[in-house]
């Protein structure tokens, strides 16, 4: 070794050693005068250099890390290094991952289909039908594609009310449920079980408030001649009263094929405010029945008749995935007496929301009419 080379080693074995002995004088005199850099960087490399031989105190383990080095098919291989009672140990571990769900298409409804989604009009609605009608002058205040039948889900049971009462039934009559009411078309579920046994009027209560499928089969079901018997007397009454775009093939509205346009539902709506019990009925806000010892409650499937700000005599709410949310309501604003009917609305709450929109329209506006068709909104 060369004389240069022999005198940089006892130079850093100098500092080295008289290090402790500087930082103890600094200390001691209170001086505040930086370490210079390199000297923190030599400490901080053996400090490292010390860590890296501690040794952990016997038996405890001290896990280091734990790195994916792998896959396997749809699993992972993780590395783990430990330090056992001062010895380093590494094992591998097989980690089954969840697998990716491919992402959900969302359904089309049946207006959308159509291309009644391009349709645009002023007040911004998130449903693709709209008719908002004036009951004492029969003046249409706004219409939004009102003449496409399209599929009208619990609407339907509107219908069913109608021909129930029409026919003067007994409704003290007890009706049981059946194998043959469980929904085998959508699948839903109910919560009256096949062998509940209950009167006519709360069935029909039940399908109106709280839109009860398997009520409303029993309904159907247990009318002279049966279930077909009903949905063609549903048929005949749409014909007399008008309603050429409306065809049912159920009492429930489960099916798509149960459609009508916005303009046919005005006319249902006229003819249902002629039995006050089903506008009772429709705007309960919520029931409790006996169904064999279970004590079940029902609440109403629209929020606003829970607002006191509304003033609603009939309502009906429904959805089913091909129908979009529905809504038909007559209320009074300003004095006036009003039919909304709502098909085809996306999101949960938005046929609510565009009845307030509606609502805040005639009690500012105080309108005439506004009509609005796909092809207004620039369909090809």
């Amino acid at each position: 070794m060369g004389k240069p080379a022999l005198g940089i080693l006892f130079l850093l074995i100098f500092i080295c050693a008289t290090l402790p002995e500087a930082g103890a004088k600094n200390t001691a005199s209170g001086a505040s005068r930086p370490t210079p850099k390199k000297t923190l960087i030599k400490k901080s490399a053996a400090s490292k250099a010390v860590a890296g031989k501690r040794k952990v105190a016997p038996g405890k383990t001290s896990r280091k890390r734990a790195t994916v080095v792998a896959h396997s098919g749809g699993d992972k291989i993780v590395k783990h290094v430990s330090v056992v009672n001062g010895k380093r140990s590494v094992t591998y571990q097989q980690v089954k991952t969840r697998p990716v769900m491919p992402a959900v298409a969302a359904v089309r409804t049946a207006g959308d289909l159509a291309g009644l989604n391009q349709t645009t009009d002023p007040l911004d609605l998130a449903s693709n039908v709209a008719l908002v009608l004036d009951q004492s002058s029969s003046e249409v205040l706004f219409e939004k594609n009102p003449d496409v039948s399209l599929p009208i889900a619990s609407i339907t049971k509107l219908m069913t009310g109608l021909i129930v009462v029409e026919s003067q039934q007994n409704k003290d009559e007890i009706l049981e449920i059946t194998a043959d009411d469980i929904d085998r078309e959508k699948n839903s579920g109910s919560r009256l079980a096949v062998g509940t046994r209950l009167s006519r009027a709360s069935l029909l209560n039940l399908a109106l408030m709280s839109s009860e499928n398997r009520a409303a089969s029993a309904l159907g079901r247990n009318y002279p001649g049966g279930l077909p018997a009903f949905v063609a007397a549903m048929n005949a009454k749409a014909r007399a009263l008008g309603m050429r775009d409306t065809h049912y093939v159920d009492s429930s509205g489960l099916s798509s094929r149960n459609v009508a346009s916005a303009r046919d539902l005005v006319k249902l709506v006229a003819e249902v405010q002629k039995f006050p019990i089903l506008g009772q009925y429709s705007t309960s806000l919520e029931s409790v029945v006996d169904a064999g010892g279970r004590a079940l409650q029902y609440r109403n499937t629209n929020q606003l008749v829970r607002n006191s700000s509304w003033e609603i005599g009939l309502q009906k709410t429904g959805y089913i995935a091909e129908a979009g949310r529905c809504l038909v309501m007559q209320t009074v604003i300003e004095g006036r007496s009003i039919v909304m009917v709502f098909l085809d609305s996306k999101g949960k709450l938005s046929r609510l929301a565009d009845a307030g929109r509606i609502r805040k329209w005639i009690e500012n506006i105080k309108p005439h009419s506004i009509s609005t068709t796909a092809l207004a909104g620039g369909q090809g």
